[in-house]
């Protein structure tokens, strides 16, 4: 006899199904950056530490098969990392502060992986600051996801 389910069986047989379907593997497939889906934002909040509404502005990438997330933030840059050393931006903060020992970021941008100053009233390219990863990400500001 086959006996009809239960509401509650029901029920958990669907939530088990929404789980495993939030769950499939994004990667390799995803192509580039996009928005996270709003399945993985708990998973992303907790890894970043942060607030569930944080995750909502959060973008997730694949490194080969490893699902990738970033948290966008005022300062953090979920973009591809900027190897130039030439900046027009540097360069213009250098012609009014000739000799100045740094640069700010609202002048190079949140994507530059160097140190700046001027010499001379030229933007000079120092140390490099943070580690790109193979696909050009500034490796820091990314989090692979369980």
């Amino acid at each position: 006899m086959v006996r009809p389910l239960t509401l509650a069986a029901s029920l958990a047989l669907v939530l088990l199904a929404a789980s495993a379907a939030s769950a499939a593997p994004l990667c390799p497939g995803l192509a580039g950056v996009r928005p996270a889906p709003a399945a993985l934002q708990p998973r992303i909040a907790e890894a970043f530490g942060v607030a569930a509404e944080a995750a909502a502005h959060s973008v997730v990438r694949c490194a080969g098969p490893t699902l990738m997330a970033c948290t966008q933030g005022a300062n953090l840059n979920c973009g591809k990392a900027n190897a130039r050393r030439a900046l027009p931006g540097a360069a213009a903060w250098c012609r009014d502060n000739p000799d100045s020992d740094f640069i700010p970021m609202f002048a190079t941008g949140h994507d530059t992986i160097y140190d700046w100053r001027c010499s001379g009233g030229k933007a000079v390219a120092g140390k490099t600051v943070v580690t790109v990863d193979p696909q050009g990400f500034v490796a820091e500001n990314w989090k692979a996801l369980p």
